[in-house]
């Protein structure tokens, strides 16, 4: 399986034209969304209140989860392809991950971040 392109059939409408088609509409939409997880990452890693901050993850949270809403479906539209990652390559960049982390943290790492 190395080496092969996981991806959808390619939905073929588009048309070359100065008009968006659906393709446009759904890179647009996934572009604003992560735009509004930037922001809001800020917005709740600086709010000085506690209502305000929990309002601001409920949001970010939802921002979140309409991206991968629209990364899947861009996905089943065959816009995205995929390679699966060979297992060495998978276990050096976790190798290299546990590593920066312990440097960061050299009396051990917040709970669930190693796992």
């Amino acid at each position: 399986m190395q080496g092969q392109k996981i991806q959808n059939p390619k939905q073929s409408t588009e048309q070359k034209t100065a008009q968006m088609n659906d393709r446009d509409f759904l890179t647009d939409a996934l572009n604003m969304e992560k735009f509004l997880t930037d922001n809001l990452n800020v917005m709740a890693r600086e709010a000085s209140h506690d209502q305000l901050h929990q309002d601001i993850m409920s949001v970010l949270d939802e921002t979140h989860q309409n991206a991968r809403g629209l990364y899947n479906l861009m996905f089943q539209r065959g816009e995205y392809a995929i390679e699966p990652a060979p297992a060495q390559k998978v276990q050096e960049v976790r190798t290299q991950s546990e590593s920066m982390i312990s440097e960061q943290f050299p009396q051990g790492a917040p709970a669930g971040m190693m796992n």
